[in-house]
């Protein structure tokens, strides 16, 4: 879970480099580095921390042109974050240089062959070995050693290196971590997403499992491992990088959450008409659709919960039984899946490893994938029956904000037609209807909520704990509101299925332990009510988000958010930004970045 950027060419500047990186910290921010061309020698430059520790650094040489360049920024698996371990890593000469996203499972293993042949190790992670085994290979032809040195490893990996014997070259490669290259006509560009490629270029090519990269300026040749020459097709990205910049707010969390209306209008843009679910992508799998008997739906973390809620919705309106796992679960059951069976795998990234693994297994086994995500041309996208694109945008802050109100919006859409296919009531108009109106009401609620919000904030931010608790669509909105809360408050936030307080949780609960209840005013209400009673006996403070003008709610809890009435599929959707608002000012509160929470990256590429 790293970030990668190469840049080759007429006119690259060290500072380029570490602008690329600027662009990639939320995939990492443990520490950071730089290594060039420089003579006989690989001039590398390191430090911990996020990238202006690194930028102070280089400060003299910021504007130093180069003719081939690595950078890298670190989410650290292999040895904690130290000089020693940032990337680049070296070989013995001093003249190779690698940067590297995943991991190198056999590292150990190959790390004791290399001590036997003599070569000496400064870090403890698993990316050196490759820059000695390339040392080891090396006759001359970069490409070539690189290719050998790919046999040996097991693993992910995304990489990019530059040897001194070849100082306007950068050869890369990748297998199961994201590499995105493209070339104009004096430079060749490489990165780990598009967002550093925008400034130069549009037209990419998303490289696949098995590619090696050969970057010069102004050409790029793709082969595989055995040396056979590739094509792979030119994707254009019809985003600038304004997209990906603050644009006056203080944090991209907050940008990203006050983007919504504008994001859902695009996740809806063609896919409703005359009423009803209109999903062209989806004809080729409708067989599959009416005949399936099994429906799983895999994804992590935010994408999990808005999976859940999907389970709800095809339980409801579809007639289907539906699983739900966690990814990293799903890829190691012993799940019966044949050509009866759909999985719905959901990611934002597309390169989440623990899904991509799960899909390759029910492709083995004949299941149908459609697959969800927010990155055109990633492996998801690609390893997938169908895709249905979330068309969010990019999404800088760590935690999941409009992303999750977009996969939401999406999964409605794919609920809907499904149902329609199978089995559709009377009552899936009026929630499509609901739906199109989605966005003015997110633009009429955050142009008013936002201050309210941050009052709020100020009277529970100095909690340490907080429980979370829903039944029905309220529990994936508990669960998603509680991981917003922990991952970028660092305050400990669980949630729980209301109706399980007296099993165990609600011995947790006193004045100094707060609850946030979820309580739509749907068939599920009354017995939510009865929970937060069984929690205000316990003296623990109670913040309810219930519908507009439920004073019965109100009556019985110390504060309420109050959103506007929708049908009961709805409330998660609705409820969402309140919840990512109240997360984000209790961080700032607590002098937190919530862009950058400690320990996460945005994008899970490992295991």
């Amino acid at each position: 879970m790293c970030g990668i950027v190469g840049m080759v060419g007429k006119g690259v500047r060290i500072g380029n480099l570490v602008e690329g990186l600027e662009k990639l910290e939320y995939r990492g921010y443990d520490s950071a580095g730089i290594a060039f061309p420089d003579e006989q020698r690989v001039n590398v430059r390191k430090a911990v921390g996020k990238i202006g520790a690194l930028k102070a650094q280089l400060k003299d040489i910021i504007s130093v042109e180069i003719t081939a360049g690595i950078a890298h920024t670190r989410w650290a698996t292999h040895g904690a974050p130290s000089d020693a371990n940032a990337h680049p890593h070296t070989d013995c000469t001093g003249k190779i240089a690698v940067v590297h996203n995943g991991i190198i499972e056999n590292h150990l293993e190959l790390r004791e062959k290399l001590l036997r042949n003599g070569h000496e190790f400064h870090s403890e992670t698993d990316t050196e070995v490759i820059a000695h085994l390339i040392e080891e290979h090396y006759e001359g032809d970069l490409p070539a050693a690189i290719r050998h040195t790919l046999i040996d490893l097991e693993g992910a990996y995304a990489i990019a290196v530059v040897h001194a014997d070849n100082p306007d070259m950068i050869v890369a490669a990748r297998k199961g971590s994201p590499l995105v290259v493209g070339v104009t006509e004096t430079g060749g560009f490489l990165a780990s997403d598009v967002t550093p490629l925008l400034k130069y270029l549009r037209d990419v090519y998303f490289i696949e499992d098995g590619d090696v990269v050969t970057l010069i300026p102004g050409n790029l040749e793709i082969s595989r491992i055995d040396g056979s020459k590739a094509s792979r097709p030119i994707i254009h990205i019809d985003w600038n990088e304004k997209a990906a910049e603050k644009g006056g707010f203080p944090h991209f969390m907050l940008k990203e959450i006050f983007e919504e209306p504008e994001v859902l209008r695009n996740a809806l843009a063609g896919r409703i008409k005359n009423g009803r679910a209109n999903l062209p992508e989806m004809e080729n799998v409708v067989p599959a659709i009416k005949r399936a008997r099994n429906v799983h739906i895999v994804a992590c973390g935010t994408s999990f919960h808005a999976g859940l809620v999907l389970k709800r919705f095809l339980e409801d309106y579809a007639g289907l039984t539906v699983e739900i796992d966690v990814a990293s679960e799903f890829r190691y059951r012993n799940i019966h899946i044949d050509e009866n069976t759909i999985v719905i795998a959901v990611s934002q990234s597309g390169e989440t490893a623990d899904t991509l693994e799960g899909v390759r297994r029910v492709k083995v086994k004949g299941g149908t994938v459609i697959a969800v995500t927010n990155v055109v041309g990633s492996t998801l996208a690609r390893e997938s029956d169908v895709v249905v694109y979330l068309n969010a945008g990019p999404e800088i802050g760590v935690a999941a904000t409009k992303t999750y109100v977009s996969q939401l919006a999406v999964l409605f859409i794919i609920g809907a037609y499904i149902s329609h296919l199978r089995n559709e009531k009377d009552e899936i108009r009026q929630i499509i209807n609901e739906l199109e109106g989605m966005p003015t009401i997110f633009e009429g609620t955050l142009s008013t909520m936002n201050e309210s919000i941050l009052q709020l904030a100020k009277e529970y931010y100095q909690y340490r704990h907080f429980m979370y608790i829903g039944r029905g669509y309220g529990y994936p909105t508990a669960l998603e509101g509680a991981l917003k809360l922990k991952e970028i408050s660092y305050i400990h936030a669980s949630a729980y299925q209301a109706g399980e307080l007296k099993h165990g949780p609600i011995a947790l609960l006193d004045r100094e332990f707060p609850v946030f209840a979820i309580v739509p005013d749907d068939a599920l209400k009354a017995k939510v009510l009865s929970n937060i009673m069984e929690t205000r006996a316990r003296d623990a403070k109670v913040v309810a988000i219930c519908t507009e003008g439920d004073q019965e709610t109100g009556r019985i809890v110390n504060s309420r958010i109050e959103v506007p009435r929708v049908s009961d599929p709805l409330y998660p959707l609705v409820m969402s930004p309140y919840l990512q608002l109240f997360a984000y000012h209790i961080a700032v509160l607590r002098g937190n970045d919530p862009d950058k929470p400690r320990n996460l990256a945005k994008s899970v590429t490992v295991e």
